[in-house]
């Protein structure tokens, strides 16, 4: 297959560089759009199609898992066809992924929704895997870290607006009303009922569908410049020749577990507030904005990054802060209570720690990342695709939290956030210092 010849950005004008630093900035806004709306797809599912905690936690799972299984095929895809037909092709899959949900609503079939929410997580990983190689290239490398973070605004920002945009399309004011009386009705008007509710998602996502068919357009007949991240310098090249194996890296390997527990901590920290509200006597009308809020304290906590990284601390110092807040806060959550009433809402004190998880979550993947790469050389581009793969740590880890809220209660299933951010408190102390596996003597 013929490929666009690689262009070089510095050949680019900067008009051509602004817009293809927009259109970046763009798909990160759709990464975020279309990653935090499962926050009320999770409740609303809940309900329609009348599931446990663990099974409403799937659409999490199904969404995420397409990371582990798609990041390494990505970027065959991408040296394949090139960087902009293989956006193409993951703008097709997440279209096609979207249009499914009509034939899933008109049969409330949950598992059909699932396979929807796979295929958009498919067209994500590509996109992803296109994403991030620009954020690095497009103007000067040293302000690579400025421009991460703003790409990050792009993206909490877009999970800002989503479930409060999907909720006002789906959801009527009528609906707690509704939501009450669906025990005791009949079950020919309960199925009635629930088909009737689910089907308010047929329009929302053929519009989605639609506009991702039109994006995926723009993108390939964009500006944007096809890029070579095929061949390495002579010096990265040339670094740990003497390394047989990825895994003679332990701070790239232990990194990666990092990568695992913070993206599962961050996601529970959004994907499960909804529900926690709830058991608060907080109505899903009222709830669908605590996502929201969780995501403005991680922008908050961007900001804060711009302004004090590295002029005040240094990333590693950021690291350790926030990962020992974390830790913090994570105890909190199940150790305080009490009756409290902020910013309208009448809810119990711990709700608002798992709000502020968005401050030190922020900044865990920033500086995790540079640490677990460090002095890769030949092996650089297969570790990265290892830390992309887990990413699927937001699939897992909110299953396992809705496991734990079935056999407790939602609360106490908090207690999974615990070890998860001890052990991001060891990797930004220690972890990263390991070069070589501790030799176990024997006999």
């Amino acid at each position: 297959m013929k490929q666009t010849a690689a262009v070089d950005v510095r050949a680019l004008s900067k008009q051509d560089t602004r817009i293809s630093i927009l259109i970046i900035g763009s798909l990160f806004f759709l990464f975020g759009f279309l990653s935090w709306i499962n926050a009320i797809l999770i409740p609303y599912f809940k309900i329609a199609c009348e599931l446990s905690n663990f099974d409403s936690y799937l659409v999490a799972f199904a969404f995420y898992i397409s990371y582990f299984v798609m990041s390494v095929p990505s970027s065959f895809l991408l040296k394949a066809m090139g960087f902009k037909k293989g956006m193409m092709v993951g703008f097709i899959c997440m279209a096609a992924g979207a249009y499914l949900f009509v034939p899933a609503a008109m049969g409330r079939t949950y598992p059909l929704f699932l396979l929807g929410l796979f295929l958009i997580g498919i067209g994500l990983a590509i996109l992803q895997t296109a994403a991030n190689p620009y954020i690095t290239i497009l103007e000067p490398r040293e302000r690579a870290a400025q421009r991460i973070s703003i790409m990050g605004i792009c993206n909490k920002g877009a999970g800002i607006l989503a479930p409060i945009l999907f909720a006002a399309a789906i959801l009527r004011p009528t609906d707690e009303q509704l939501f009450s009386q669906l025990p005791l009705m009949t079950e020919a008007a309960r199925n009635a009922a629930l088909d009737e509710l689910i089907r308010r998602v047929i329009v929302p996502y053929s519009v989605v569908g639609t506009v991702l068919l039109g994006w995926g357009l723009l993108v390939r007949y964009s500006p944007l410049p096809e890029i070579d991240t095929e061949h390495e310098s002579g010096e990265v090249a040339a670094a740990n020749m003497d390394k047989k194996s990825i895994f003679q890296f332990p701070y790239l390997i232990l990194g990666a577990v990092a990568i695992f527990l913070h993206v599962g901590t961050q996601v529970i920290a959004v994907d499960t507030i909804i529900p926690y509200a709830g058991s608060m006597g907080v109505s899903l009308l009222e709830a669908k904005v605590f996502p929201s809020y969780t995501l403005f304290i991680t922008i908050c906590g961007y900001l804060t990054g711009i302004v004090v990284i590295p002029r005040f601390i240094n990333q590693l110092q950021a690291l350790r802060v926030c990962t020992v807040l974390g830790l913090i806060l994570s105890l909190l959550i199940v150790l305080v209570s009490g009756p409290v009433r902020f910013l309208g809402h009448s809810t119990d004190f711990s709700i608002w720690f798992v709000v502020l998880l968005g401050l030190p979550n922020s900044l865990i993947w920033a500086g995790i990342w540079p640490l677990a790469m460090d002095g890769l050389g030949r092996f650089t581009k297969l570790g990265a695709s290892i830390l992309i793969m887990m990413l699927c740590g937001n699939a897992i880890m909110p299953l396992v939290y809705g496991h734990f809220a079935d056999l407790f209660d939602v609360r106490t299933a908090y207690w999974v956030l615990t070890p998860c951010y001890v052990y991001l408190v060891f990797y930004a102390f220690a972890g990263y210092r390991i070069r070589r596996w501790p030799v176990v003597a024997r006999n």
